[in-house]
C-alpha cells in the first residue's frame, strides 16, 4: 500500500494519482508564467486595463509593505527583548505553581527542564573543517549541561577520504565534550534516495535511536531535537529557551521551533548582492514569526523526538527537506501541527565562493533550490484530498495551501511585475494608449506610490545596521556605511536572485525536470573563522 505521505514526486504514483499529482506539479509555474503572459499580451491589445491595473497593484503592494514594516518592528522588538532575559535562570524558576503559563503545558504536569535532552543534529557534505568547529565550539559552550547533549556530526560516505580525515580531527578534539557524540557515515546510492540532507539526516537519526536513545533507554518525550546546518552558531542560551518554550505551550509535541537567521559569520567579506539578499531572507524570517499561522520550518530548527519517530524521520527523496518535514508532520496529524516561533537569532553564513562571478552562480542556484520548494504545493493539495472530509483541522490545511501557492506566486511574479510589466503599456501601447491622460499619469503615480514603499527599504536598512556584529579588525568604519547604503541594490536584487531563480525552479517543476540537492559552498576566511570562535570563547 502507497503512503501517501512519503511521496517525493510525481513519478512515485501511478494511474490517476500520477496525473493529477503532476498537474499539481505544474500548477505554480502555470500560475506564474500565466499570469506574467496575459499581462504582457494584454499591455498591447489593452493597455489602459494594464495601467489601472499596475496602480491597483502598486497600491496594494504599499499597504502590504506597510504591514510587513509594523511586522519588522514588532519582531525586532521582541529578539532585543529576549535577549535580555536569562532563560536559564528562568528555566530553574519554572514549577507547576508558575503564573500566566497555560494549565496544560508541560510545566503544570510537574516535568523540569532537567528532564529534557538535547539531541543536536548537524549534516554536512565537504565542508571545510573550521566551519565544522564553530558549529560544534557554540554547541560546547551553551550553557546547558553538557551531559544532556547528545550531538551528531553527520557526514556523507560520498565525500571520500577528506571527510574521514576530517572525523578523526573532529573525533580527537570533541569526544568528551558532550555527554553523547557521535559521528554518522552517510551511504552513498541507496536506491530510493536522492543526494541531499534529508537522506543524511535520517540516516544520521536512526544511527542515534539504535546506538544512543534506544541503548541508554532516553525517554523519547523528553528529548528535544535541533537540526543545524553545519555553519549554524547559536547563543549560549538557545537551548534554555527553547525548553522553556516547549515546557510552557500548549501541545508542545504538536509543534515545531524556529529561530530567526541572521547571516553574519562572513557578513563583512562577502559580496554585496550576497549580502543584501541574505539580509532580505533575515526580514522575511522576522515578518514570518510574527504571522504565526503562516510560519514554517526553515533551515536550522528544532522539533521533538517524537514527532519523528512518529513521521518515521526525514524523507530521503527530498530537496526541501526543512520545509517538508513540517508539512509531513501537518499532514500526518492531520493539520493539528503548527510552527512556535522562538524570538532569537542564530548566525549563519552568507553565500560566499571563491571569487564574485562563483558568488553569483552559487548564489542563483541557492535561490533557485529554496524556490523548489514550490513541490510542496503539489504534497499539500494532494494529501488533502486524501484526508477525511470530517478532519477538524482540514480548514487549517487548506489555508496552507493557498498561504504557499500564493508566496511561491507572488515571488516568481511581484518583481518582475513592478519593475518591468508596469512600463509595458508605455512601450507595447503605441497610439492607443500613449494619447490618452492616463499614458501621462501613469509614470507619475506609480513613481509616488514606489517612493512611499521606499520606507520599507528605509526601515529594513535601519534595522540591518542594529542587528550587524561588531566591526573586525582591518575593516574601515565606512564599511559599515557601505552595508547600510547597499540596500539601494533591492529592486534589481530581488529580480536576479529572487523572481528569475524561483521561475526557473517552477519551470522545472512543470515540465518533470526534477532537480536534485545542490550544496551551497561555504568560503570563509582564515580570519573569520577566528573572529566567530574567539567570540564564542568571550
Amino acid at each position: 500500500m502507497t503512503d501517501y505521505l512519503k511521496i517525493g514526486r510525481a513519478s512515485e504514483l501511478k494511474g490517476r494519482d500520477y496525473r493529477f499529482y503532476r498537474f499539481l506539479e505544474s500548477l505554480p509555474g502555470i500560475l506564474s508564467l500565466g499570469t506574467l503572459l496575459v499581462l504582457t499580451i494584454l499591455a498591447y491589445f489593452k493597455p489602459t486595463w494594464v495601467a489601472y491595473f499596475m496602480i491597483a497593484f502598486d497600491t496594494y503592494w504599499l499597504i502590504q509593505i506597510l504591514y510587513m514594516a509594523v511586522y519588522l518592528i514588532a519582531s525586532y522588538r521582541n529578539v532585543q527583548r529576549n535577549n535580555k532575559i536569562d532563560w536559564k535562570e528562568n528555566c530553574y524558576l519554572l514549577n507547576p505553581d508558575t503564573p500566566k503559563i497555560p494549565e496544560d503545558c508541560l510545566a503544570k504536569k510537574g516535568v523540569a527542564w532537567s528532564d529534557i535532552y538535547q539531541l543536536i543534529i548537524l549534516p554536512t557534505y565537504n565542508e571545510d573543517i573550521g566551519i565544522i568547529q564553530t558549529a560544534l565550539d557554540s554547541i560546547k559552550k551553551s550553557a546547558w549541561p553538557k551531559n544532556r547533549l547528545i550531538v551528531v556530526l553527520a557526514m556523507e560516505e560520498r565525500a571520500g577520504e577528506a571527510a574521514r580525515e576530517r572525523a578523526k580531527k573532529i573525533k580527537t578534539e570533541y569526544a568528551d565534550s558532550f555527554g553523547n557524540f557521535i559521528i554518522t557515515f552517510h551511504p552513498d546510492g541507496i536506491v530510493g534516495e536522492i543526494k541531499g540532507k534529508g537522506a543524511n539526516q535520517a540516516w544520521a537519526g536512526r544511527q542515534v535511536r539504535e546506538e544512543i536513545v534506544d541503548s541508554q533507554k532516553i525517554p523519547y518525550d523528553k528529548i528535544l531535537v535541533s537540526v543545524f546546518d553545519i555553519d549554524t552558531v547559536i547563543s549560549s542560551d538557545y537551548f534554555f529557551l527553547l525548553t522553556h518554550k516547549f515546557l510552557t505551550v500548549s501541545r508542545p509535541y504538536r509543534a515545531s521551533y524556529q529561530p530567526v537567521p541572521l547571516y553574519h559569520n562572513n557578513i563583512w567579506s562577502a559580496p554585496f548582492f550576497s549580502r543584501v539578499s541574505a539580509a532580505s531572507n533575515t526580514f522575511w524570517q522576522m515578518m514570518m514569526q510574527v504571522r504565526q499561522d503562516k510560519l514554517v520550518t526553515y533551515s536550522s530548527h528544532s522539533m521533538t523526538w517524537q514527532a519523528l519517530i512518529d513521521i518515521d524521520f526525514w524523507s530521503p527523496k527530498m530537496v526541501s527537506e526543512d520545509s517538508r518535514i513540517f508539512f509531513h508532520c501537518l499532514m500526518h496529524y492531520k493539520g493539528d501541527y503548527r510552527t512556535e516561533p522562538l524570538y532569537t537569532t542564530i548566525s549563519m553564513d552568507i553565500t560566499a565562493d571563491k571569487d564574485f562571478k562563483s558568488t553569483a552562480l552559487s548564489l542563483y542556484k541557492q535561490q533557485r533550490r529554496w524556490a523548489w520548494g514550490a513541490e510542496n504545493v503539489a504534497y499539500l493539495v494532494f494529501n488533502y484530498f486524501k484526508l477525511p472530509k470530517a478532519t477538524p483541522q482540514r480548514r487549517k490545511v487548506f489555508k496552507q495551501i493557498w498561504v504557499q501557492l500564493y508566496g511561491f506566486h507572488s515571488w516568481g511574479t511581484s518583481a518582475l511585475i513592478i519593475g518591468v510589466i508596469g512600463w509595458l503599456p508605455v512601450l507595447l501601447g503605441g497610439g492607443r494608449f500613449n494619447g490618452t491622460v492616463l499614458s501621462g499619469n501613469l509614470p507619475a503615480v506609480t513613481s509616488f506610490l514606489m517612493n512611499l514603499a521606499m520606507v520599507g527599504m528605509v526601515l529594513s536598512a535601519v534595522v540591518s545596521s542594529l542587528l550587524l556584529p561588531e566591526r573586525p579588525k582591518g575593516y574601515s568604519r565606512w564599511k559599515k556605511v557601505g552595508l547600510i547604503a547597499e540596500w539601494v541594490f533591492v529592486p534589481v536584487n530581488i529580480i536576479i536572485f529572487g523572481a528569475i531563480p524561483c521561475l526557473d525552479a517552477q519551470i522545472r517543476l512543470m515540465l518533470g525536470k526534477y532537480m536534485g540537492f545542490w550544496v551551497t559552498p561555504k568560503n570563509r576566511l582564515k580570519e573569520e573563522d577566528s573572529e566567530v570562535r574567539e567570540n564564542l570563547l568571550s
